[in-house]
């Protein structure tokens, strides 16, 4: 009797011990990467970052472009183009003046308002105003010769659905435009190439007329190739969609510190993997930003649709498994061009990828679905708000 107990007591032992182990070894939801992409937590209206949520957890990153540049390069990109230009010529109706129309994104968005000011600042037309037609005279340099620059309109572009950065939306403004001011139209600038190709496409564009975008999607290099857009900005979604991957690749294999959002990305990692255009991080807002680039008809070819990053090869390892969430759906920039990037990418660090897609409207077309976290390794959050990053934390308490 006393010899069962012992071996009865020895194995409750074991078996608490073999517990203890396991509940240690459990990763809780809270203590998981955590990557914000695309839309930096961040409040809407003043765009100062929200920094609880970037200090959700040591593993916490944001991947984007360089936002502050952005509006800078686009700003040159059209400037240094018109400069190259025949006055008489761009300046269809001969009054002097260079009209243009504006394509702007969301309000809330701090990509849209920094495109704006850096179009508007370019031009001459900032009034220190974000506001559709806030705006003042400007000026610019064509072909040697001064004209004066106005913004006729510019209009955020909101489906009828709620949707923001809106193409259907931006034919239908073309249109409009098109009846409103006729030859007065010199140009068309547009926040994203999602909204330029809607102008394009609308029977109310002016053919000629020089047309500039944002994001390098395929269909509007190809627009630039093909001499139909005057040129784009590409923000290396390859760059991002990677970075994306490899800072949560890296954190899940164990990397601390600088090693765990540094590996493959400014450094080669232990498979001799690095990506080959720049990102730089800031440390104290925990962000890794990839860097601005002009597409114009001399390099479009560089940026054609399965240009991927060299730089990563296949890498060994356990396959982990994420949960990744897209805002809209329906976006072009990110339907066309980052998430195949992501799709490629995933495969080569063995991750796999359980992507929910929202509405671009509801916070709710998303959450809704962010389901069975226990399961997941790490997480990947594009918001629908760029302030509703507590609503996803929550989830992850």
């Amino acid at each position: 009797m006393k010899k069962n107990l012992i071996a009865v007591f020895a194995a409750i032992m074991v078996l608490s011990s073999f517990m203890g182990c396991s509940k240690k070894n459990v990763v809780l939801n809270k203590d998981k990467p955590l990557i914000f992409f695309n839309r930096q937590p961040s409040d809407p209206e003043t765009g100062n970052l929200d920094m609880d949520a970037m200090n959700w957890n040591d593993k916490t990153f944001y991947v984007g472009v360089n936002d502050t540049s952005a509006g800078v390069v686009q700003g040159n990109l059209i400037t240094s183009w018109l400069s190259d230009q025949d006055a008489s010529k761009i300046d269809r109706n001969g009054d002097g003046v260079l009209g243009y129309v504006l394509c702007m994104g969301d309000a809330g968005h701090n990509y849209s308002k920094v495109r704006t000011k850096g179009i508007r600042s370019a031009l001459g037309t900032w009034n220190n105003s974000y506001d559709e037609r806030n705006v003042k005279e400007g000026s610019v340099t064509v072909g040697g010769k001064t004209l004066k620059v106005v913004e006729l309109d510019g209009k955020y572009m909101t489906g009828e659905d709620g949707s923001t950065w809106n193409a259907d939306a931006a034919v239908g403004a073309m249109g409009s435009w098109a009846e409103k001011y006729g030859d007065m139209i010199d140009m068309v600038v547009s926040n994203n190439d999602g909204m330029a190709m809607g102008c394009l496409s609308s029977p109310g564009y002016p053919q000629g007329v020089p047309i500039f975008g944002y994001d390098a999607n395929a269909d509007a290099v190809e627009a630039v190739g093909m001499g139909k857009m005057t040129g784009t900005v590409s923000q290396n979604v390859d760059a991002q969609a990677a970075t994306v991957l490899i800072v949560i690749r890296n954190l899940l294999d164990g990397e601390t510190g600088d090693a765990g959002r540094a590996k493959g990305i400014m450094v080669e990692d232990r498979y001799g993997n690095m990506i080959s255009a720049p990102v730089d991080y800031n440390a104290e807002k925990r962000t890794l930003l990839a860097q601005n680039a002009i597409v114009t008809a001399t390099n479009w070819q560089k940026y054609t649709e399965g240009s991927r990053d060299k730089g990563i090869s296949q890498i060994a390892g356990e396959k982990k498994r994420v949960l990744l969430s897209i805002y809209n759906a329906a976006d072009n920039f990110l339907s066309s061009s980052y998430l195949p990037a992501l799709k490629y990418y995933a495969t080569l660090l063995n991750i796999d990828l359980t992507i929910i897609q929202g509405d671009g409207q509801s916070e709710d077309s998303c959450l809704k679905n962010f389901m069975y976290l226990d399961t997941f390794d790490a997480y990947a959050i594009n918001m629908v708000k760029t302030n509703s990053a507590k609503s996803y934390t929550e989830k992850l308490q």
